[in-house]
């Protein structure tokens, strides 16, 4: 089900959507349940009705200094903890708890954005997503919150986030 965008309901993430006036689509959704070992995303996708491969996660990874980065991967796939630290110029990197990506972003597990933090901290985009847009494709993030999802183009999702794109997932 889609809706349009209403002020009232915007999030950061969508306040920074339409700020930068990016085309984009808002997506609701209500994930009634999570099978076992599959995980919020594929839960999501299943909602909406898509591909997995167009839905992204957004995962927070935190450096051995206490860095954080912004991992956002197929929803499909298992981060690699190596290559999001070789992406971010850390020796090695850890997923960082549900606290600190709470606090860090600004929502809440399973509904965490790549976009509008409240404290901002770099981006990496797993680089599948620069063959959905070769595709043409759109590509699907949390909007901010669960329950509400954001589909934009991959190119627009890393102009808005300064990105980088590069491989950091294993197939599950």
């Amino acid at each position: 089900m889609t809706r349009p965008d209403r002020s009232r309901r915007a999030t950061p993430a969508l306040a920074a959507v339409l700020a930068a006036g990016v085309p984009h689509e808002v997506l609701t959704y209500t994930v009634t349940e999570v099978h076992p070992g599959q995980g919020y995303g594929l839960a999501v996708a299943r909602a909406l009705g898509i591909d997995p491969a167009q839905m992204f996660k957004t995962l927070m990874v935190q450096g051995p200094e206490g860095q954080i980065g912004t991992a956002v991967i197929p929803v499909e796939c298992s981060l690699e903890l190596k290559s999001a630290a070789v992406a971010f110029g850390w020796k090695r990197s850890v997923l960082a708890t549900p606290e600190v990506a709470e606090r860090r972003s600004g929502s809440v597990v399973g509904g965490i954005s790549p976009l509008g933090h409240r404290r901002p901290s770099p981006v990496a985009l797993d680089r599948s997503a620069q063959d959905l847009e070769e595709l043409g494709a759109s590509i699907i993030v949390s909007a901010g919150q669960r329950g509400l999802s954001l589909r934009l183009s991959p190119a627009d999702l890393v102009r808005l986030t300064d990105a980088m794109v590069v491989p950091l997932t294993v197939p599950v």
